[in-house]
Formats: structure tokens, sequence, C-alpha cells
């Protein structure tokens, strides 16, 4: 299941969702061939590959335009469209109004928007068990944005802005990137921090997240497959291991570690998922 063509197809749609693409990359990216993905997407997903991709860059320009954006222009080369007028067509032709009148409007009420769609989160039944490590506290600066487990299919969003700004972080630690949980309530809301390791906030800009890692000993899990399928092995640690292990989850911060191994343009290479817990 962790080599699902669909599911890759959405992380590569939702991490790279401003940049040029075409069904032939999005097909090298699942493995596939141009026809099975095509296929293979519309089955999981009820809706075309390329479709989607036009649906979530006009759904993602619809709530730029509602919050002000000022450049239609820059949004529409954005999504792909090579001038104002046959974004503007386009979006119309969706939405039933045009982008001047959203922004006029600042509201995205009765828009047909497209939503990120969900990867796959079925339980595992290979989870390898995990070693401990017992970690000093971490320091984590990067973009952060408050998420439901409903809404997590915005986290790849997320990953794309950080990316494009990972080397302005001051005071940056090594080449390890980490996508830190946290301040999580009992409506299932928490925050999620894409970010890298700093020597102190001190210099940070405004417009950065930052995160305090307190010292603790962590349960680390290998997930070795596509970065698509990270929802099935974190379903599992929480629904399977967790609950057998004898442990209980400690009241910090828990995230994933992305080393040089893991390539962002491709998804591949593995990371691992720490869990702080305690006996």
């Amino acid at each position: 299941m962790s080599n699902n063509p669909a599911q890759k197809a959405l992380w590569y749609i939702e991490s790279h969702l401003s940049a040029p693409m075409s069904l032939d990359d999005i097909a090298g990216i699942a493995g596939v061939s141009r026809f099975h993905i095509v296929r293979a997407f519309a089955a999981a997903t009820g809706v075309s590959v390329m479709r989607y991709v036009r649906l979530r860059r006009l759904s993602e320009a619809a709530r730029a335009l509602a919050g002000g954006a000022p450049d239609i222009l820059r949004l529409a080369l954005d999504a792909d469209y090579g001038s104002h007028e046959a974004f503007t067509r386009a979006f119309r032709d969706q939405f039933g109004v045009t982008p001047e009148a959203v922004r006029a409007h600042a509201r995205l009420d009765g828009l047909a928007l497209q939503e990120p769609i969900l990867m796959d989160q079925t339980p595992l039944d290979d989870l390898a068990a995990p070693r401990f490590v017992t970690a000093e506290p971490l320091l984590v600066a990067g973009l952060g944005d408050r998420f439901t487990f409903e809404n997590g299919a915005g986290i790849p969003a997320l990953w794309r802005r950080f990316n494009e700004i990972t080397q302005e972080v001051p005071a940056r630690r090594g080449a390890v990137a980490y996508g830190v949980c946290c301040n999580g309530d009992d409506a299932g809301n928490f925050d999620y921090v894409a970010g890298v390791e700093v020597a102190d906030f001190s210099d940070l800009p405004r417009t950065f997240s930052r995160v305090r890692v307190p010292a603790a000993t962590f349960a680390v899990f290998t997930h070795a497959g596509h970065i698509s399928s990270i929802r099935r092995t974190v379903h599992t640690i929480w629904n399977r291991w967790l609950p057998q292990s004898g442990y209980e989850v400690a009241d910090a911060p828990n995230f994933e570690r992305y080393d040089q191994r893991f390539d962002p343009l491709t998804g591949d290479g593995g990371l691992e998922i720490w869990l702080p817990v305690i006996r």
C-alpha cells in the first residue's frame, strides 16, 4: 500500500502546487505510466488527476484573492496560466464569478473550492519496533500553522512554503529538518511547524514560528516508505503500538525528523517519527 500511486501523486501535487507540473511529472513520481496514474487517481479520488491540479490551484488562488492579494497576474502565473485573461476565464468557469469580484467581497461563500484530499491512513501490519533515545532539548524554527486531523492534508503545502525560505533561517544548526506537532487540544487541533534546528531564537524574523522541544526519552520509529504513506505509520503507532507498549505519551512535542537521505522533490528516502514517552 505504501506503493499506492494515487497517494504518491496526491503528495507530489500538494507539495509542488505552485511549480510547473505535467502529467508525465506526476506519473514519474508515482512510478507508473501516464495511463495508469490517470486511471488509478480517478478511481481513488473521484476526480481526474490534472483536473484536481487545476481545481486545487484555482481554489488556492481564490483563498489568496479573498485575503486581498493585490497581483492577479502573479496568481495566474502561479496557477500555471499564461495570461490574466486565461486565468480569469478558467476562474469564472469554475466559480461563476471573476477573480476581481472575490477580492472585492473578501469572502469565499458559495465558491465550490477543491480542498486537499487526505491520504490513506489504514493501519500497517508490519510496523518495526522502535529504538529508544534520550535526547537533549531542541530548538526548532520555521513556518507553522494550526491544523486538525481532518485538514492535515494542508501540511505538504506548509513544507512547500518552508522549502522556499529554508536558506534564510538565522543561526541554523545542521542539515536536518523537523516537522513538529505541539499544542494539541481536546478538539483534535494542533500546531505543526516545518523547520530546522537553530542555536537560539533571538534573530528570527517575526514571521517565523518557534518551538522548544524539551529533553525527553523518545520512541523512534523508522518510516522507510514514501512520504505519502506517513499517515498509515502514525496511525499504527498511536492506535496499535502505543496501547500495547506499556508506555504513555509525555506531554511534549512529537516530531518527524528528515535527514539528508530524504528527497523533498520525490518524497523518497524515508524519515523518523520521534514520540516522547514515559513508563
